[in-house]
């Protein structure tokens, strides 16, 4: 008994043959998108689906939508914002100053009264 392989009577190639053994493939639609970068999306759809009016393009990720003389413009980002930044926006500098001010009278009140603090 030779070690062959586990798999016999097939061949390479061996397999379905196309739509007569799969069956019919549903009818589609082709839809053109283009985003900002002027890059063109043809993604299929079934003819029964809806259509969306916009779609994101998978080279660059922008929004594409299926007007090619007004492409969807690129989404607005909001940079980040540290926890100071936020704390500025909420106090003034002398509202600020105040509750510093306090902060630092009971640390040290807490202090002179033998607390151990770090």
């Amino acid at each position: 008994m030779s070690g062959g392989s586990a798999i016999r009577g097939s061949r390479v190639g061996a397999g379905p043959m196309g739509e007569a053994e799969r069956g019919e493939a549903a009818p589609r639609e082709y839809v053109t998108y283009y985003c900002a970068n002027h890059h063109v999306i043809r993604p299929a759809f079934s003819i029964e689906a809806e259509i969306p009016d916009t779609w994101d393009c998978p080279k660059c990720g922008l929004p594409a939508n299926r007007d090619k003389a007004h492409p969807a413009p690129p989404p607005e980002f909001v940079p980040y914002k540290t926890h100071l930044a936020y704390v500025k926006e909420r106090r003034s500098e002398a509202e600020a100053a105040a509750i510093l001010a306090e902060a630092l009278e009971n640390l040290r009140q807490r202090r002179r009264d033998g607390e151990v603090i770090y």
